[in-house]
């Protein structure tokens, strides 16, 4: 047996007989070794995956010249993206042969936040005397990525039919990590 389970040491030994029986030997080592990587086939295509998807987990299949089942393994490699929920993650796959030999290959996983949040208990339209302040009731914001996104919002005055009557239109808008917004009035 060799140093691995593809490789090995033969000795054939060679025999040569006269018509008379003598007899002559000879030798010769044979190193069986196994030095060829073995090749990654059906490697997953790079793709892009919103940010509340799970990693893809499509492996691929590798193929060698003596080992039959060579393991394939992976490792992740993340760079942060523009904004906070999105990112980058470089997948190398690594194929390992019974002796050792080695082959790898990428996939790029683009990962992003194009999902805007969504406003819940937006309040009503309501009508206020002149004197009262303006209701500072807001909505809550949901997102998909983001626990918290932001929100704000902001007023447009039209007066009304006499100098202290007006309409104030609210404009509320959340915002998440990403930019994504989602508005509501009031």
């Amino acid at each position: 047996a060799g140093a691995c389970g593809n490789a090995s040491t033969v000795t054939r030994t060679f025999t040569a007989t006269d018509a008379c029986g003598n007899t002559a030997t000879a030798t010769q080592v044979i190193t069986i070794e196994d030095t060829t990587s073995p090749v990654l086939a059906s490697i997953p295509a790079d793709v892009t995956i919103e940010c509340d998807a799970a990693l893809p987990s499509t492996m691929p299949t590798a193929i060698d010249n003596c080992d039959a089942a060579p393991a394939v393994t992976f490792t992740d490699a993340s760079v942060a993206g523009a904004c906070g929920n999105a990112s980058t993650v470089t997948r190398t796959f690594t194929a390992t042969d019974a002796c050792g030999n080695t082959a790898t290959a990428t996939q790029v996983i683009t990962i992003e936040d194009t999902t805007s949040p969504v406003l819940a208990a937006v309040p009503a339209d309501v009508t206020i005397e002149c004197d009262a302040a303006l209701p500072s009731t807001l909505p809550t914001a949901t997102d998909n990525c983001d626990a918290a996104p932001a929100v704000t919002f902001s007023d447009a005055s039209v007066a009304g039919a006499c100098g202290n009557a007006s309409t104030v239109t609210r404009t509320f808008t959340a915002t998440d990590a990403c930019g994504n917004t989602a508005t509501a009035t009031q």
